[in-house]
């Protein structure tokens, strides 16, 4: 049986544009942690191989603080690591896979190869450009020498662009015992084509609210014909979006408080407050709400009270406009600029400075 850690897009030196330049630079340093930690892990399993499946970095400028880091919590592992190049970080003549010294425990596919460990017979290739529009199992060919087979790439399952696209059929006709994917960042659990099982780890640490939840790597043990895989999570921090029904809430704040997770200093929130009632005051709840996230984002989508509608009969400039709103916020229901224009109307008409 053999022990792999397999991980997969790091993206280290992500801009984090969505933060503060403080925050940003915080952010890219505790991506570096990350190789400590997967470092640490791989220790602890006492694993046989570490597969890292493509887009460790997230363009080929690369902070020579992250090149120093990666190298040397890879060189610190007592076994052998394997990395395939992805469309984000893929192999050339100025990549800093090719451009830097590695430690000798650290093999960087680029051409499609064999390398036979022992145990076990590994195959993998790099994407030498953004794009590849070919099958990466394109050439495959797996023995029947009763060995184990595992291959380690970065490509798109189902996929039909340029990001090496590869169907569930190429997966079953490869003949492997596991295929260690990269470039999906929601991690797949472990999934199976024909004899052959497969997986994406998903990425180690969440960038956006497009990258949510726990984030980590995965631990796999193999032989011919059988594997398992357990998801071990790594990130720091964790993106959420977490909703909040403040219908009938005598206290906002409250209502709010109650609602959110434990150790939310871990955060970066998205808060979404909806049902019905008057509108919230989102300023005095940053206020108090944010020293307790490490990022907090704030949004309303909160309707005005249905018997604030019943007035649309009046025989009045108040009951025109509302009959106007009703009717687009019928015809539009999931528009929140509907609602907000609605509240701000009826707040000018009625010599309220805001809703």
């Amino acid at each position: 049986m053999i022990k792999i850690i397999h991980g997969a897009d790091f993206h280290l030196d992500s801009p984090f544009s969505g933060l503060t330049p403080e925050r940003a630079v915080q952010r890219r340093g505790e991506q570096r942690e990350l190789l400590d930690a997967l470092a640490r892990l791989a220790r602890e399993k006492r694993a046989d191989l570490v597969l890292l499946s493509g887009d460790l970095l997230d363009s080929e400028h690369v902070y020579r603080e992250t090149a120093q880091a990666l190298r040397s919590a890879l060189g610190s592992l007592p076994c052998p690591v394997f990395i395939a190049p992805g469309n984000h970080d893929f192999y050339g003549p100025r990549s800093v896979w090719s451009a830097l010294d590695w430690p000798d425990n650290v093999h960087i596919f680029d051409a499609p190869e064999w390398v036979d460990l022992p145990g076990c017979s590994l195959w993998g290739r790099a994407f030498t450009d953004a794009h590849q529009e070919s099958c990466p199992l394109e050439g495959l060919s797996v023995p029947d020498d009763g060995k184990l087979h595992i291959a380690c790439l970065h490509g798109d399952v189902g996929g039909t662009g340029g990001y090496g696209p590869i169907s569930v059929m190429d997966i079953a006709a490869s003949g492997l015992d596991y295929l260690a994917l990269g470039h999906v960042h929601q991690t797949s659990g472990l999934q199976r084509s024909g004899n052959t099982f497969w997986a994406y780890p998903g990425c180690p640490e969440g960038r956006g609210f497009d990258e949510l939840g726990d984030k980590g790597v995965l631990y796999v043990e193999a032989e011919p014909g059988n594997v398992t895989a357990r998801f071990i999570p790594l990130a720091k921090r964790r993106y959420e979006i977490i909703s909040v029904d403040i219908t009938g809430a005598a206290d906002v704040l409250s209502a709010v408080r109650s609602a959110l997770p434990a150790g939310p200093e871990s955060l970066v929130c998205r808060l979404v407050l909806t049902g019905e009632g008057p509108s919230p005051d989102l300023a005095a709840l940053d206020r108090a709400l944010s020293p307790a996230f490490y990022g907090l984002t704030l949004i309303d989508r909160t309707r005005l009270p249905r018997n604030l509608w019943e007035r649309r009969g009046e025989d009045a400039l108040t009951g025109l406009f509302l009959r106007a709103m009703w009717d687009k916020c019928q015809t539009r229901p999931d528009d929140p600029v509907c609602q907000l224009a609605a509240r701000y109307g009826l707040a000018a008409l009625e010599g309220g400075e805001e809703p």
